[in-house]
Protein backbone atom coordinates (compact mmCIF):
# COMPACT_ATOMS: atom_id res chain seq x y z
CA UNK A 1 0.00 0.00 0.00
CA UNK A 2 3.16 2.49 0.73
CA UNK A 3 5.87 0.87 -1.20
CA UNK A 4 7.34 3.82 -2.72
CA UNK A 5 5.05 6.53 -1.66
CA UNK A 6 5.16 9.21 1.32
CA UNK A 7 3.58 8.14 4.31
CA UNK A 8 1.75 10.52 6.18
CA UNK A 9 0.15 9.47 9.26
CA UNK A 10 -2.49 11.65 11.39
CA UNK A 11 -4.06 11.30 15.44
CA UNK A 12 -6.32 12.84 17.86
CA UNK A 13 -5.57 10.96 20.63
CA UNK A 14 -2.17 9.11 21.58
CA UNK A 15 -0.63 8.16 18.71
CA UNK A 16 0.58 4.44 19.94
CA UNK A 17 -1.00 2.95 17.41
CA UNK A 18 1.36 4.42 14.93
CA UNK A 19 4.17 3.83 17.09
CA UNK A 20 3.71 0.03 17.37
CA UNK A 21 3.24 -0.21 13.44
CA UNK A 22 6.34 1.61 12.80
CA UNK A 23 8.42 -0.70 15.59
CA UNK A 24 7.01 -3.48 13.92
CA UNK A 25 7.66 -2.14 9.57
CA UNK A 26 11.05 -1.28 10.84
CA UNK A 27 9.71 2.03 8.94
CA UNK A 28 7.77 5.36 10.25
CA UNK A 29 5.83 7.71 8.96
CA UNK A 30 7.38 10.68 6.72
CA UNK A 31 5.65 12.90 8.98
CA UNK A 32 3.28 12.50 11.98
CA UNK A 33 0.64 15.20 12.00
CA UNK A 34 -1.01 15.87 15.45
CA UNK A 35 -4.15 18.63 16.34
CA UNK A 36 -3.35 17.06 19.97
CA UNK A 37 -1.24 19.94 22.02
CA UNK A 38 2.62 19.21 23.11
CA UNK A 39 3.17 16.87 25.86
CA UNK A 40 6.23 15.21 27.46
CA UNK A 41 4.55 11.71 26.78
CA UNK A 42 4.40 12.52 22.59
CA UNK A 43 5.71 10.46 20.02
CA UNK A 44 9.43 10.41 19.43
CA UNK A 45 10.63 13.63 17.52
CA UNK A 46 13.53 12.06 16.26
CA UNK A 47 11.99 8.87 14.74
CA UNK A 48 10.14 11.44 12.47
CA UNK A 49 8.62 14.81 11.83
CA UNK A 50 5.61 15.61 14.01
CA UNK A 51 3.47 18.79 13.04
CA UNK A 52 0.86 20.19 14.59
CA UNK A 53 -1.68 21.09 13.19
CA UNK A 54 -4.84 23.25 14.37
CA UNK A 55 -7.88 21.93 15.85
CA UNK A 56 -10.14 21.46 13.00
CA UNK A 57 -7.66 21.96 9.69
CA UNK A 58 -8.63 23.48 6.81
CA UNK A 59 -8.72 22.58 3.56
CA UNK A 60 -5.84 24.86 2.78
CA UNK A 61 -3.95 23.38 6.24
CA UNK A 62 -4.57 19.78 4.84
CA UNK A 63 -2.87 20.65 1.12
CA UNK A 64 -0.40 22.31 3.05
CA UNK A 65 0.51 19.53 5.03
CA UNK A 66 0.50 16.39 2.15
CA UNK A 67 2.58 15.82 -0.72
CA UNK A 68 1.24 15.09 -3.71
CA UNK A 69 2.39 11.51 -3.86
CA UNK A 70 1.34 10.17 -0.59
CA UNK A 71 -0.82 7.27 1.37
CA UNK A 72 -2.37 8.93 3.98
CA UNK A 73 -3.65 6.93 7.09
CA UNK A 74 -5.60 7.75 10.01
CA UNK A 75 -5.27 6.37 13.63
CA UNK A 76 -8.08 7.86 15.50
CA UNK A 77 -7.90 11.40 13.32
CA UNK A 78 -11.48 12.61 14.90
CA UNK A 79 -11.89 15.16 12.17
CA UNK A 80 -14.00 15.12 9.25
CA UNK A 81 -11.73 15.62 6.20
CA UNK A 82 -13.20 17.96 3.47
CA UNK A 83 -14.49 16.26 0.61
CA UNK A 84 -11.78 18.25 -1.71
CA UNK A 85 -9.09 16.40 0.34
CA UNK A 86 -10.87 13.37 -0.04
CA UNK A 87 -10.84 13.42 -3.62
CA UNK A 88 -7.29 14.59 -4.20
CA UNK A 89 -5.51 12.08 -2.04
CA UNK A 90 -5.36 8.65 -1.25
CA UNK A 91 -6.19 8.11 2.46
CA UNK A 92 -6.89 5.54 4.56
CA UNK A 93 -8.75 4.94 7.47
CA UNK A 94 -8.70 1.80 10.41
CA UNK A 95 -12.31 1.80 11.76
CA UNK A 96 -12.92 -0.14 15.26
CA UNK A 97 -16.24 -1.17 14.44
CA UNK A 98 -17.20 -4.10 12.22
CA UNK A 99 -19.32 -2.26 10.13
CA UNK A 100 -19.24 -4.52 7.23
CA UNK A 101 -21.97 -6.77 9.63
CA UNK A 102 -23.47 -3.83 11.30
CA UNK A 103 -23.64 -1.12 9.59
CA UNK A 104 -25.14 0.79 13.16
CA UNK A 105 -21.06 1.50 14.59
CA UNK A 106 -20.51 3.89 11.97
CA UNK A 107 -19.13 7.02 13.88
CA UNK A 108 -17.57 7.90 16.84
CA UNK A 109 -16.80 4.98 19.78
CA UNK A 110 -18.15 1.88 17.83
CA UNK A 111 -15.93 -0.33 20.65
CA UNK A 112 -18.42 1.71 23.71
CA UNK A 113 -21.78 1.19 21.49
CA UNK A 114 -20.99 -2.79 20.89
CA UNK A 115 -20.36 -3.34 24.60
CA UNK A 116 -22.96 -1.40 26.08
CA UNK A 117 -25.66 -2.64 23.25
CA UNK A 118 -28.20 -5.49 24.51
CA UNK A 119 -28.08 -7.94 22.99
CA UNK A 120 -24.61 -8.20 22.46
CA UNK A 121 -23.01 -7.89 19.04
CA UNK A 122 -21.76 -11.48 17.99
CA UNK A 123 -19.03 -10.59 16.60
CA UNK A 124 -16.07 -7.80 16.99
CA UNK A 125 -13.99 -6.33 14.53
CA UNK A 126 -12.00 -4.01 12.75
CA UNK A 127 -12.15 -2.25 8.92
CA UNK A 128 -9.82 -0.44 6.79
CA UNK A 129 -11.36 1.67 4.06
CA UNK A 130 -10.96 4.29 1.75
CA UNK A 131 -11.76 7.87 2.76
CA UNK A 132 -14.54 9.85 0.98
CA UNK A 133 -16.48 12.69 2.31
CA UNK A 134 -19.24 10.46 4.34
CA UNK A 135 -18.31 9.16 7.56
CA UNK A 136 -17.05 5.40 7.54
CA UNK A 137 -18.68 5.25 4.17
CA UNK A 138 -15.98 4.68 1.72
CA UNK A 139 -14.99 1.15 0.37
CA UNK A 140 -13.53 -1.79 2.64
CA UNK A 141 -10.85 -2.72 1.81
CA UNK A 142 -9.74 -4.83 4.32
CA UNK A 143 -11.54 -6.13 7.30
CA UNK A 144 -10.88 -8.81 10.89
CA UNK A 145 -12.98 -10.21 12.68
CA UNK A 146 -13.43 -12.53 15.80
CA UNK A 147 -16.61 -13.78 17.68
CA UNK A 148 -17.35 -11.29 20.74
CA UNK A 149 -16.19 -13.46 24.13
CA UNK A 150 -14.98 -9.87 25.52
CA UNK A 151 -16.63 -8.44 28.38
CA UNK A 152 -16.91 -4.49 28.40
CA UNK A 153 -15.91 -1.78 26.68
CA UNK A 154 -12.10 -2.28 27.68
CA UNK A 155 -11.39 -5.70 27.04
CA UNK A 156 -13.74 -5.18 23.78
CA UNK A 157 -10.98 -2.12 22.94
CA UNK A 158 -7.36 -3.94 23.68
CA UNK A 159 -9.02 -6.62 21.32
CA UNK A 160 -9.80 -4.13 18.73
CA UNK A 161 -6.30 -2.43 19.21
CA UNK A 162 -4.41 -5.34 18.58
CA UNK A 163 -6.72 -6.30 15.62
CA UNK A 164 -6.30 -3.03 14.07
CA UNK A 165 -2.22 -3.51 14.47
CA UNK A 166 -2.47 -6.97 12.73
CA UNK A 167 -4.61 -5.65 10.04
CA UNK A 168 -2.58 -2.16 9.32
CA UNK A 169 1.00 -4.50 9.07
CA UNK A 170 -0.89 -6.62 6.73
CA UNK A 171 -1.93 -4.17 4.43
CA UNK A 172 1.72 -2.17 4.71
CA UNK A 173 3.29 -5.32 3.82
CA UNK A 174 1.12 -6.42 0.72
CA UNK A 175 3.48 -6.04 -2.23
Amino acid sequence: MINGKHWTALFSHTGSEIIKISSRLKRSPDVIITNKAPTSGDINKDLTEVVYTPNRPSVTDYRNLFQPDTVVTLHGWMRIIPPEICEEYEIYNLHPGLITKYPELKGADPQKRAAETDPEYSHIGCVVHRVTPGVDEGPVIAESSTHNVYSGEKQISCRLHEMATELWLDLFNQK
